[in-house]
């Protein structure tokens, strides 16, 4: 297991002392034990899920609806060129 922690360390790049490796071990020792329990429950007939309460869409659906006049929204714009806004160059 320390072995285990080390290398993950080593990845994230995390300096650990050896209470924080002991400490880590130890719950991830809880964890996979947690997992091997789960793994011992019988799911036959249980439909996959990707969120444990039904989930609906929230989105509203597209309203089209009247926007500020092209021209009133150039015309406070610092710099504009054939009906858009003109922006300085931030990649040559």
């Amino acid at each position: 297991m320390k072995m285990d922690i080390e290398k993950v360390a080593k990845l994230a790049r995390l300096e650990l002392s050896e209470e924080e490796k002991r400490t880590f071990g130890s719950q991830l020792e809880q964890i996979l034990s947690y997992m091997e329990q789960l793994n011992q429950l019988d799911t036959t007939g249980v439909e996959p899920t990707s969120h444990a309460i039904p989930m609906s869409n929230v989105f509203r659906e597209d309203e089209v609806k009247p926007s500020f006049p092209k021209e009133e929204i150039l015309g406070i714009s610092p710099a504009q060129e054939d009906d858009h806004f003109k922006v300085p160059r931030i990649i040559e």
